[in-house]
């Protein structure tokens, strides 16, 4: 049982590792920075049956893609390779601010 438990926490961490690769791969419509290092992604969720939860926020509640950034996301992760049911929430609590970026994202933008 603790062997399983074991590879149950290693597989998780791999499927959230793919995730946030493919997160980083998905781009604000404006920015030229990914939804991941712009600090969108609150959580990921990865259960041992492969399913994933993602809480996400956009930079404003009246963002223009506002219903479709969620699809995408939705889409690509699960379009991963042993990846199960992917649940995408929109949250707005706390609210995105700049400080959330990475520092990365804080150099592309000159901030």
């Amino acid at each position: 049982l603790h062997l399983s438990l074991r590879r149950q926490r290693q597989m998780c961490i791999r499927d959230r590792d793919k995730v946030v690769k493919v997160l980083k791969s998905i781009f604000d419509p404006e920015l030229p920075v990914s939804i991941y290092d712009l600090g969108l992604i609150y959580k990921i969720y990865c259960s041992e049956r492969g399913n994933v939860q993602i809480e996400m926020s956009l930079t404003a509640p009246a963002c223009p893609v506002a219903g479709e950034l969620p699809k995408e996301v939705s889409k690509k992760v699960s379009a991963l390779d042993k990846i199960g049911e992917v649940t995408v929430k929109l949250v707005w609590d706390p609210s995105w601010s700049k400080d959330m970026m990475s520092d990365d994202a804080k150099l592309l933008l000159d901030m």
